[in-house]
């Protein structure tokens, strides 16, 4: 187990930790949570070996494996399996311990390493390394891409796959999910459940923690304080702390006046000196309770719309995509003839698997691209507001926040984009204000902030231009938890339409009340909740995978038959004919497992189409004309028909998980 004891850390001259005691025990999955600059990533570099305590005994058992993703950009022209696989030290260590032992020509010794490197997993190191790969969301075609072809956000979900490559004990995530879409993110909650290690990971995606921890870490005032359970029973934990030791400090303070009364009255009587002398002692001995000093919420809100067209846009046979670098090369369509309109008020969240081109469409609707055909056709008065991925990037480092909100305050003055706004400085400051840039930090460098602050300055700058419709694609990526609750309740209130691109459901659940699905070159709406789109992407994922696996497969088999064997595998491994019969039985005997589930399965499919049509007559005679007798005939018969498809749902979902895991196993 992991043992922390009185421990202080200090950065510089700020105490992280002050006095902090905890105890880790083999395979709990935890989250660290706490503040911006609370010291989450730094208990890390305790963990890892990069800081050390300034006082107190710190204990982490000394056979652990740890792996962590590394922060480095790689800039490797290895292939990305290579990349991953090349995480799986063991490995590469066997793989070494090979090479040496061909080199040295010992017999004996060669058998040895030879074995090493089979139980290290030789045999599937790539496919691991692909299934990781896929899972994160590249894909089939990018397997082989050179690592140093990827942008920068893909290359550290290539750091991330390496990490879960590497056999470990111990897992340190921290902000895991910042570079992934929902697909991907959904992929590496199933992972990180079936990971039997100890996992530690921060993280500012609430369903994301609730879905992976069962114990939570709170950093506060340098404190570490341990909550069985996931993020929202911590939240309720803590809420019912608080308002006990509220409560009880409340009692001790009426307490410790009643006693001071006392004193202050009696103390001069001779009568009484002794009463109140006893009364002061125990005022002195009194272990004084400390106030609730609950850290200020942020909030803020969106100005009422100066107008409201309806609709906002209309979409004709619009082609979505990017157009051709040079002359010569033809432009590339990724979304086609869409034909929809987006009307005013509406909350759209915008799916899609990862490449499917849900940014793209923001990125058209925002003028950011202009449209390969079709006519986008904006209601009189549209004031588009757009934060996009890459909107922090384009903050100028050497700026102060308000010297962009200025130059903000200026260019939409030149564009007659002014709707009421104040613009003097002063008033600038104080809209700053309301975004926490106060004193000092409004005329702080942006290139000296950290990803939180420039998110919130963004924010800020969007807030300011009153805009009637919010285009959001990822908005969430360097926001804390506070900061993102804040984001909720200000999109609730916001009286405009909101397009919202995220991995973040709770935002999604919280502020969609419709979705668009963005799949296989077009725009569909999408028939269901967010529970529904994870076993989409769940079902989208494992497809992917078993394509991969039946690619292996005939590699492998293609391999045999032309008599190859891989490099440094012992002469007795099975090959050939023999390789080609075990794999055939292999897959009799899955199939064999298999069918039965796969039998109920359609079963349970064919009962639901059944239940779902029934329901909707049932609906739709309800809505109509129908005597009282007939209407309470109708409504129980809904209901047990709405009971029904509802356990039918949990036995599909119960089933396809199995088959699944029987797949994989």
């Amino acid at each position: 187990m992991i043992i922390l004891k009185d421990i202080v850390l200090r950065r510089g001259a700020k105490v992280l930790l002050d006095g902090a005691s905890c105890v880790i025990n083999p395979g709990e999955k935890v989250g660290l949570v706490g503040r911006n600059g609370a010291g989450k990533s730094s208990l890390f570099r305790l963990l890892d070996g990069q800081l050390h305590e300034d006082r107190g005994d710190f204990q982490v058992p000394a056979q652990w494996r740890m792996a962590q993703v590394a922060q480095d950009m790689p800039e490797t022209g290895e292939s990305a399996t290579r990349f991953v696989v090349e995480g799986d030290t063991r490995l590469t260590a066997a793989q070494q311990a090979v090479a040496e032992a061909e080199a040295s020509g010992d017999g004996e010794r060669m058998a040895h390493a030879y074995m090493l490197q089979q139980d290290a997993g030789a045999h599937d190191a790539s496919a691991r390394a692909q299934s990781l790969i896929l899972g994160l969301g590249f894909r089939l075609d990018e397997l082989e891409r050179p690592v140093n072809s990827f942008s920068g956000g893909w290359r550290m979900r290539l750091q991330l796959a390496r990490a879960l490559m590497c056999p470990s004990d111990l897992l340190l995530l921290d902000e895991p999910t910042n570079h992934l879409d929902l697909d991907a993110l959904v992929w590496l909650e199933a992972w990180l459940k079936r990971y039997e290690g100890t996992l530690l990971v921060i993280s500012h995606d609430r369903e994301f923690l609730d879905a992976v921890t069962t114990v939570t870490l709170h950093i506060e005032r340098a404190q570490l304080t341990r909550y069985g359970g996931n993020y929202s029973r911590f939240e309720e934990m803590r809420a019912e702390q608080m308002a006990q030791q509220q409560a009880a400090f409340t009692r001790q303070q009426e307490k410790m006046a009643h006693l001071q009364r006392f004193i202050d009255r009696f103390k001069a009587k001779a009568t009484k000196a002794k009463q109140a002398q006893s009364r002061v002692k125990a005022l002195e001995r009194m272990e004084k309770i400390a106030p609730v000093l609950a850290d200020a919420e942020f909030s803020f809100e969106f100005a009422e719309p100066a107008n409201l067209p309806n609709p906002m846009l209309a979409l004709r046979e619009v082609d979505f995509g990017y157009p051709g670098a040079t002359e010569a090369l033809p432009p590339v369509t990724i979304v086609r003839r869409v034909t929809r309109s987006v009307q005013a008020g509406q909350r759209i969240g915008i799916l899609g698997a990862n490449g499917q081109g849900k940014s793209t469409v923001v990125k058209t609707i925002a003028r950011a691209l202009a449209p390969l055909a079709g006519v986008i056709t904006e209601g009189k008065g549209l004031n588009i507001g757009y934060f996009a991925q890459q909107e922090l990037d384009v903050l100028r480092p050497d700026e102060h926040p308000l010297q962009h909100m200025i130059r903000l305050a200026k260019d939409c003055a030149a564009q007659g984009r002014l709707s009421g706004q104040d613009t003097r400085e002063q008033d600038l400051r104080n809209f700053l204000g309301g975004f926490n840039f106060t004193g000092d930090q409004v005329m702080q460098a942006v290139g000296s902030m950290s990803g939180g602050e420039k998110a919130r300055l963004v924010l800020c700058m969007l807030v300011w231009q009153r805009p009637n419709l919010l285009l959001l694609d990822e908005p969430t990526n360097h926001l804390d938890l506070a900061t993102r609750e804040a984001l909720s309740v200000a999109l609730n209130e916001f009286e405009g339409t909101v397009m919202l691109v995220s991995h973040d459901r709770a935002l999604l659940r919280a502020v969609c009340d419709e979705f668009w699905l963005v799949s296989r070159g077009g725009i569909e709406p999408f028939d269901g909740d967010l529970d529904d789109y994870q076993r989409y992407l769940l079902d989208v994922a494992r497809q992917a995978r078993e394509m991969q696996r039946q690619e292996n497969r005939e590699a492998s088999g293609s391999s045999a038959d032309a008599g190859g064997v891989p490099s440094g595998t012992p002469d007795n491994a099975p090959r050939g004919a023999e390789q080609r019969r075990l794999e055939a039985q292999r897959r009799q005997q899955m199939a064999d497992k298999l069918r039965p589930m796969k039998k109920e399965l359609a079963q349970v499919e064919q009962r639901m189409a059944a239940l779902g049509t029934e329901k909707e007559s049932l609906e739709a005679a309800l809505s109509g004309t129908l005597t009282p007798d007939d209407i309470a005939q109708a409504g129980r018969r809904l209901k047990a028909v709405s009971d029904e498809l509802e356990a039918c749902e949990m036995r599909w979902l119960e089933l396809s998980e199995a088959i699944e895991q029987a797949a994989q196993g």
